[in-house]
């Protein structure tokens, strides 16, 4: 038996990671799933991290405005890293790529990703702020 609470251990283990996404499956093995349902759900409390969507959990610092906790990184870099981290191909949509490349001064109002021929129905969500996607599917003739 550990002398650590699976709680703590799992505090441990987010601090020690170098990205920002951590995923319910990382933590598996250190317990039932309703024991690590409660962890999650106390480190959520004390502002440690934020939930993104169903499984996925964001690094959280306190708002500068409001002191509530908010993720580190923009919504784009956590959605980059949590579809490269479930397996998922993502590129930056359209308009996105566009603006960066210059082609572009209008400002894309979403944060928008292309998944090739992959159909993703995954919901990444910070506050009112929703990921998009798009994909490269030929129409049928």
């Amino acid at each position: 038996m550990s002398r650590f609470s699976i709680k703590a251990r799992m505090q441990r283990s987010i601090a020690l990671r170098k990205g920002e996404v951590v995923l319910r499956a990382d933590f598996a093995q250190l317990g039932s799933p309703s024991q690590i349902s409660r962890a999650l759900k106390a480190l959520q409390a004390e502002g440690r991290i934020v939930r993104l969507g169903y499984g996925v959990y964001a690094k959280a610092r306190p708002s500068v405005l409001s002191g509530k906790p908010i993720p580190r990184v923009t919504l784009e870099e956590l959605a980059q890293e949590t579809l490269r981290k479930l397996g998922a191909p993502a590129e930056l949509g359209r308009a996105q790529q566009a603006y960066a490349q210059g082609r572009s001064t209008q400002i894309p109002a979403h944060t928008t990703f292309n998944t090739g021929q992959r159909r993703i129905s995954r919901k990444i969500t910070v506050g009112i702020s929703t990921v998009r996607y798009e994909n490269d599917y030929k129409p049928r003739a």
